[in-house]
C-alpha cells in the first residue's frame, strides 16, 4: 500500500508493507517533494500523484491512502470533517473515494470537535499522527502535542481522540520575524538558550502577550535582549504561552509527536513549566497511515 501524507506546502509518500508481507505497515520505501496543495494547479492533483508515485503504482501497488490538507477545500477532493470522539474504526470507516484510472484511491477525512465555548475546531493530517502513536502497543500520555504552524493538543481515551485545541504559534512566530520590526532586530533561527528559556519565564508574567511582544522590541532597544539572542526569545514567548494555556494545572505529562527542532523547543518549554513530555518517532504518520489502510474497506 502507498501511503501519502500530503500538506499544505510538501507532500511525504511512503510504500508501506501490507498484511501478507513479513513486517505488516513498515516503511519500505519513503520519499518527499514540494509538492504542498498550494503548488498544485487546477485539475492537477493526479498528475501530481503520478510524479510523486507514479513508479511505486507502476510495479505493482493498487491502493493509496492519502491524508492531510490534501483533503480540504482547496485540495484534490472535501472530505467531511468526522465529528470526535473518533478512533481508528471509525476513520477507517469514513475514508472518501477519489476517481483515479491507475489505482484505488481513498481521502482519511480530518476530525472536527469544539472547544469550550463552542468554537469549532479542525484537523488534517495530525489525526493520522495520532493514530500511529496510539498504534504502537505502549503505554501513551492522555495528552498529545503536535509542533507546529498549527499546533494541536490532542486529548486522548480509549483509544480515541476525544477533543483538541489548535494554537497558530508556528504562523505567528513565521509572521513577526518576516512583517514586523521584531524581525529587524534579530538574526539567526530559534534554539534551546537561555534566551529561549527567558522568553518562556516572560509568558508566565501577566500583561498578555501583545504587551509581551513588544517588551521583545524594548528589551532589544536598550541592549538587553542582542540580536543573535532575539529569535530564540521570540520562540520562547509564543511557545510559552502557548504551554502555559495547554498544559493541565501543576504540570502533568505529554506525548510529543513530530521530527526537526521543534520538538527540543517544546519539551523544554513544558519541562520549564512544570511538565513532562515523552518523545514520539517521526513515522507516526507512516504508522498511521498503515493502520487505516489495513482496516479499510478496499474494492
Amino acid at each position: 500500500m502507498i501511503g501519502v501524507d500530503w500538506g499544505t506546502s510538501s507532500t511525504r509518500a511512503y510504500r508501506l508493507a501490507t498484511p501478507g508481507e513479513p513486517a505488516v505497515g513498515a516503511v519500505l520505501e519513503r520519499r518527499e517533494a514540494p509538492a504542498g496543495i498550494l503548488h498544485i494547479p487546477p485539475g492537477g492533483f493526479a498528475a501530481a500523484l503520478r510524479e510523486v508515485v507514479g513508479d511505486w503504482i507502476a510495479a505493482g501497488e493498487r491502493r493509496v491512502l492519502l491524508a492531510g490538507m490534501v483533503g480540504s477545500r482547496q485540495g484534490w477532493l472535501e472530505a467531511p470533517y468526522l465529528a470526535c470522539p473518533a478512533g481508528l474504526e471509525e476513520i477507517a470507516g469514513a475514508l472518501v473515494p477519489v476517481p483515479f484510472v491507475d489505482a484505488e484511491v481513498r481521502l482519511v477525512p480530518g476530525l472536527r470537535a469544539e472547544d469550550g465555548t463552542g468554537v469549532p475546531e479542525v484537523m488534517r493530517g495530525e489525526e493520522v499522527q495520532v493514530l500511529g502513536v496510539l498504534g504502537t502497543g505502549g503505554t501513551v500520555d492522555p495528552l498529545v502535542c503536535l509542533p507546529g504552524s498549527h499546533a494541536k493538543w490532542v486529548h486522548v481515551e480509549g483509544g480515541q481522540v476525544v477533543g483538541f485545541k489548535t494554537s497558530m504559534t508556528g504562523e505567528a512566530y513565521a509572521a513577526l520575524r518576516r512583517h514586523t520590526i521584531l524581525g529587524r532586530m534579530m538574526e539567526g533561527d530559534a534554539a534551546p538558550s537561555p534566551a529561549f528559556d527567558a522568553g518562556v519565564a516572560r509568558a508566565a508574567y501577566p500583561g498578555g502577550l501583545l504587551h509581551h511582544l513588544f517588551g521583545a522590541r524594548t528589551l532589544a532597544l536598550f541592549g538587553r535582549l542582542s540580536p543573535a539572542d532575539g529569535a530564540s526569545y521570540l520562540s520562547g514567548l509564543l511557545i510559552g504561552h502557548e504551554v502555559t494555556a495547554s498544559l493541565p494545572e501543576g504540570g502533568g505529562r505529554v506525548h510529543l509527536v513530530g521530527a526537526g527542532p521543534l520538538m527540543a523547543l517544546y519539551a523544554r518549554a513544558i519541562a520549564l513549566r512544570g511538565g513532562m513530555a515523552s518523545l514520539g518517532d517521526a513515522d507516526a504518520a507512516a504508522r498511521g497511515l498503515a493502520l487505516i489502510g489495513e482496516r479499510a474497506s478496499w474494492m
